[in-house]
């Protein structure tokens, strides 16, 4: 078969995930062209744009959001940012992508791809690393860090009975408490009007909460942060999770909505709050997800105890480098 490589733009890239003739398989919503976009305006400077679409004729088989530097490849979206990133490829057409991709990259002066975080599915992983082998080149795939999902059931009765006795008692008891403590509202916020308002008290808390929190959010993590909420409001996709005691914000949680799957991105919560609002803002997010009819609560990376203790089960993370000497 003959295949030939193009560089797309976000715009074209946008164009080609909402067009239902592609077979695509954008699983991963870091790798999406809105995320993408929003990244790269923020965060890519200094790095030479690469998105490689594989073509055969116009059918497009399989995608490369990557970025040079140095004779490195590596993905689009650090991992400060990026829970776990991929390729999108055609299933079935991944030997054909891979093959064509290595051979333009090398033509292009990469001679290292540097790429993370994976999750054990990903296409890196399948098939990437075999097709590299097979090549001769220097294959290294090692733990990174992990990542915690959830499946969801059909009723909040069947999320309870997955706990633990324990930790069915402590969230039935922080619930009570907080109850006990005022009037309790929570919602998800979608409507893009309302989310620049939302936003200025959830960074507001973010900073409160953690210092380290306070600490990662420079000027540009900000920058991002609102930017990112403003494009995924407009594409559908996010949820602002507000938990209010007496009408008043006590903690958010920011949550994308993709594929049935709710992301927990990040939260922040009322530092003086003593009723443990910031985990209930999760629990109550899970509890809306399932009502909503979501098959999954992504908990995403980091192996914070809190997760596990909501029920979560921990997904490995991999990082491969690749050397094409």
């Amino acid at each position: 078969m003959s295949y030939t490589i193009t560089q797309e733009s976000f715009d074209s890239l946008a164009d080609c995930w909402c067009d239902p003739n592609q077979h695509l398989r954008w699983d991963c919503l870091f790798v999406l062209p809105v995320w993408l976009k929003v990244w790269w305006q923020e965060f890519g400077g200094g790095a030479k744009l690469y998105l490689g679409a594989v073509r055969q004729g116009e059918k497009i088989i399989g995608i490369a959001p990557l970025m040079l530097r140095d004779g490195t490849a590596s993905f689009l979206g650090g991992v400060d940012v990026c829970d776990y990133l991929d390729f999108v490829v055609t299933p079935g057409t991944e030997v054909d992508f891979f093959s064509v991709l290595l051979d333009d990259l090398r033509q292009n002066g990469i001679t290292y791809l540097d790429l993370g975080h994976l999750r054990p599915e990903a296409t890196v992983l399948t098939h990437l690393v075999a097709i590299a082998q097979n090549r001769g080149y220097e294959v290294l795939s090692q733990p990174a860090d992990v990542s915690v999902e959830l499946d969801l059931p059909a009723t909040w009765e069947e999320y309870l009975a997955i706990l633990t006795t324990k930790q069915r008692h402590e969230v039935n008891r922080k619930l009570r408490r907080l109850a006990e403590a005022g009037k309790v509202d929570y919602h998800f916020v979608e409507d893009s009007a309302a989310v620049p308002e939302v936003m200025d008290t959830f960074l507001k808390m973010f900073t409160e909460s953690r210092e380290d929190k306070a600490t990662f959010l420079t000027t540009r993590m900000e920058s991002f942060l609102r930017a990112l909420a403003n494009a995924l409001a407009k594409a559908r996709m996010l949820k602002l999770g507000i938990l209010k005691l007496d009408e008043l914000p006590v903690a958010i949680i920011m949550c994308f909505d993709y594929n049935d799957c709710i992301y927990l991105y990040n939260s922040g919560y009322d530092p003086h709050n003593s009723l443990s609002a910031g985990l209930l803002s999760k629990v109550l997010g899970i509890k809306t997800s399932i009502q909503e009819g979501k098959k999954k609560f992504d908990l995403l990376k980091g192996d914070e105890s809190y997760k596990y203790h909501l029920g979560g089960r921990g997904i490995p993370l991999y990082r491969c480098q690749i050397t094409m000497k």
